[in-house]
């Protein structure tokens, strides 16, 4: 079948007026038989715009100056907190934990959101540095108010005080000040 088509088509190479039913002249069509496309059900273009808008709809992460509102790892609420970044001398935490560097601003963050408080945290520790204060107190609660909830506010500021970089230790406050519901705060000497 197809020699004869292309016997035709080479044969008339020189003749620009051949068209294509002279070619196609003794080509029969190709029968065949309906092809059924099978699904595993009936696609729900409703359920289908239903998940497209819901994605669309959802709430996207937000980040404030690289703190993220995802989940953390849950801490006690009891549970004492200590930080350090590398270089800060013992005899300092020492100190911060005693409570015998003062503190100079403090924030409270009960009752907050989880966003809220993030976006007060991050803006109070940078107002602070940039006022070159040294040291600040951060309350964040226990979670006692409402029974069998965990210390969410605590386990964030506990997460995003690691990742601020003005934060040089933090720890949990003595009882007079809060205990392991506040936490006191040292910050980077801001240098202008």
């Amino acid at each position: 079948m197809f020699g004869a088509m292309s016997d035709k088509i080479n044969s008339n190479k020189t003749d620009p007026e051949i068209s294509f039913s002279e070619v196609m002249g003794d080509v029969s069509p190709i029968k065949h038989d309906k092809t059924v496309l099978r699904t595993n059900g009936p696609i729900r273009k409703d359920k289908q715009r239903a998940y497209h808008r819901a994605m669309a709809q959802a709430e996207t992460e937000q980040v404030i100056d690289g703190l993220s509102s995802e989940v953390v790892e849950i801490v006690e609420s009891d549970e004492e907190l200590i930080f350090a970044a590398p270089g800060i001398q013992i005899s300092v935490m020492k100190r911060l934990r005693k409570g015998h560097i003062p503190w100079e601003a403090g924030i409270d963050l009960h009752g907050m959101t989880v966003d809220t408080a993030r976006d007060e945290l991050s803006a109070f520790v940078r107002d602070s540095q940039r006022q070159s204060m040294r040291s600040v107190m951060v309350i964040h609660g226990k979670a006692f108010s409402q029974s069998g909830q965990q210390p969410v506010l605590k386990s964030y500021v506990n997460d995003w005080l690691r990742q601020l970089s003005q934060v040089l230790a933090f720890c949990s406050a003595q009882p007079k000040d809060g205990g392991s519901g506040a936490l006191y705060i040292l910050l980077k000497q801001n240098r202008q």
